[in-house]
């Protein structure tokens, strides 16, 4: 039988089945990854209210991603969530990859978030 699934419905059944054990609180929300082509999205959400604390990626005003590369451009996104968590009193998160493996824009998202001041 030929497996006719593209790689972003493999990608959602990951994810799906992670988020069966990753959930965020008040006290230590989710860190969501979301990686398009061109650009990386993270939030910090609390999943016991069901709301987004707060966000960041590389379409937002407040970070500059010229003459950065992808990998480059992640990692500021990671500070500046970091710098956001902080911010409102956030200091640990649980670290939701989105599906995606762990290389790459998804670990230099997090390294910068670690960097930033966020234990993950």
């Amino acid at each position: 039988m030929i497996n006719k699934e593209n790689k972003n419905e493999i990608r959602q059944k990951r994810h799906r089945r992670v988020r069966e054990h990753v959930n965020g609180t008040a006290a230590r929300p989710r860190l969501s990854v979301y990686r398009s082509t061109a650009h990386i999205y993270a939030q910090l959400i609390d999943d016991e209210k069901k709301v987004t604390l707060c966000s960041s990626s590389t379409v937002a005003k407040d970070i500059d991603v010229k003459g950065k590369t992808k990998v480059e451009a992640a990692e500021a996104v990671g500070l500046e969530i970091a710098k956001k968590a902080k911010a409102l009193g956030i200091e640990n998160a649980v670290f939701d990859r989105g599906g995606y493996l762990y290389i790459g824009r998804v670990k230099a998202l997090a390294d910068g978030a670690r960097s930033g001041g966020l234990t993950i």
